[in-house]
C-alpha cells in the first residue's frame, strides 16, 4: 500500500510539471500577454514642460492578461527614436508599484528624461515610449510604441550633486576651501540660509576644491559662470533648482521664539552659518495660563511674509530623542496649531528661568532647535 501511495505521488508530480510548463520548459503561469494598445498621451503629442512640481503627464494603456488570471505588473520605458527598447534610456514602474495600467510622470521627470535623450535645455525634441508587462520576470514588450515631443525647461543637463556658496560677500569669504555647502532638498534642488554683504560678490560652485563649475543668478534664472550681489546686507534664503534652471530668494529679517498661550515673542539674533541664538535670556512676568501653558514654536519674518517653524507632527513633552526638535516651515501662521508644536521640558512654568535657545537652519543636519533651561 505504501509503495502505491509513493507511485501516485510521483505521477502527480509529473502531472503538475506537465501542466505548469510548456514544451520548452517555460513556466506557464508566469506568462502574460503583450499590451496591445497605448492610450495616453496620444501618438505624437507635443508638451511644453512646466516648472510646477504638480505638473504631470498621465501615461495609460490597455491592460495585459496573465495566464493565471492574476495581477500583471507594468514598467514604462523611454527610448530614442529608432531604438528597439532592448536597452531603453529610462525605465520606471507604473503607478502603485507597477500594479496598474498607468504611470504618472512629472514634468520635471520628463525634463530629465529629455536631457538623457540628448535634448538641450529649452529645446524641443521627440522620443518614444512603450510598456513592458510581466509577472515580475520575463517582461513582454507592448505591440507598439508611441512618440512624444517635449519642449524642455531651461535647466541643466549636467546637474551638480552638491552645491556650495562662496565669494567675498559670504560669511566665510572668498576662500574656496571654506565655502558653505547648501542643503540638498532632492536631486537638483538646494537651499541655504546665510548672511551676505552688499557691494561684494558671491557665486555657487559644485565643489570646494580644484577648478569647480561656477554658477550665478540672472533675472530669475541660474546661469553658468559670473557672480551675483545683493543690494542690502542681510540674512538670505536662496533656493536653487537646477532641474529647471531657476531660483527663489527671500531676506530673513527676524526669528522669534513664540510662546503659544501668552503669545510672547523672544527675538533670536543671527550668529552665523544658518543659526539664530539667544543666550542667558530670563523670562519674567508670566502668570496663570500664560506661564503654565508650555507649548511653543517659532516665527520668521522675511521679505516674503511671515511663516512659522513647527514640529513635523507632534504635541507631546520632550522624548529625549533629537528628532523631537526637528522643524518644518509652514505658511499658515496661527496661534493654535495642534500636533505641530513642542512643549517646554519644565513642569513649573516659563517664568523666572534663564534659557539658551538655538534655531538651526544649515546643511550640517536636519533643521532643528535646542531649548535649554539653565
Amino acid at each position: 500500500m505504501k509503495i502505491i501511495i509513493i507511485k501516485i505521488a510521483i505521477l502527480f508530480s509529473f502531472f503538475l510539471s506537465f501542466v505548469a510548463c510548456s514544451n520548452d520548459g517555460e513556466v506557464r503561469e508566469l506568462n502574460v500577454s503583450a499590451v496591445k494598445t497605448l492610450y495616453e498621451p496620444e501618438d505624437g503629442k507635443a508638451i511644453v514642460l512646466q516648472a510646477s512640481a504638480s505638473a504631470t503627464v498621465l501615461f495609460s494603456w490597455e491592460p495585459a492578461l496573465a495566464e493565471d488570471g492574476g495581477m500583471v505588473l507594468y514598467e514604462i520605458a523611454f527610448d530614442k527614436i529608432g531604438g528597439d527598447f532592448s536597452d531603453p534610456v529610462f525605465m520606471t514602474a507604473a503607478d502603485k508599484n507597477g500594479g496598474v495600467a498607468s504611470a504618472t510622470i512629472t514634468h520635471k521627470q520628463l525634463n530629465q528624461i529629455a536631457a538623457m535623450m540628448g535634448i538641450g535645455s529649452a529645446e524641443t525634441g521627440t522620443f518614444q515610449w512603450t510598456v513592458f508587462s510581466s509577472k515580475g520576470i520575463n517582461p513582454v514588450k507592448a505591440e507598439k510604441a508611441q512618440t512624444i515631443t517635449v519642449t524642455r525647461l531651461p535647466g541643466f543637463a549636467d546637474i551638480p550633486d552638491q552645491v556650495y556658496i562662496t565669494g567675498d560677500a559670504t560669511e566665510p569669504g572668498a576662500d574656496l576651501s571654506k565655502a558653505y555647502i547648501m542643503k540638498k532638498v532632492t536631486d537638483g534642488e538646494f537651499e541655504i540660509y546665510t548672511k551676505l554683504t552688499a557691494g561684494q560678490t558671491f557665486k555657487f560652485v559644485n565643489t570646494p576644491n580644484g577648478t569647480p563649475a561656477e554658477y550665478s543668478l540672472s533675472g530669475d534664472q541660474i546661469v553658468i559662470g559670473g557672480t551675483s550681489t545683493v543690494s542690502e546686507t542681510g540674512v538670505y534664503k536662496y533656493y536653487l533648482d537646477f532641474n529647471i534652471g531657476s531660483f527663489t530668494t527671500k531676506e530673513v529679517t527676524a526669528v522669534y521664539l513664540f510662546l503659544n498661550w501668552s503669545q510672547m515673542e523672544i527675538e533670536l539674533p543671527y550668529i552665523g552659518n544658518g543659526i539664530w541664538q539667544v543666550t542667558n535670556y530670563t523670562i519674567t512676568g508670566l502668570t496663570g495660563s500664560d506661564d503654565s501653558d508650555d507649548r511653543y514654536k517659532f516665527r520668521m519674518e522675511s521679505s516674503a511674509g511671515e511663516t512659522e517653524w513647527r514640529a513635523i507632527n507632534n504635541d507631546s513633552k520632550p522624548t529625549g530623542n533629537a528628532e523631537y526638535y526637528y522643524m518644518v516651515e509652514k505658511t499658515n501662521v496661527d496661534q493654535w496649531t495642534n500636533n505641530e508644536i513642542w512643549k517646554s521640558p519644565s513642569t513649573t512654568g516659563w517664568s523666572d528661568k534663564t534659557y539658551d535657545v538655538t534655531f538651526i537652519l544649515n546643511a550640517q543636519g536636519p533643521y532643528t532647535h535646542n531649548l535649554v533651561i539653565k
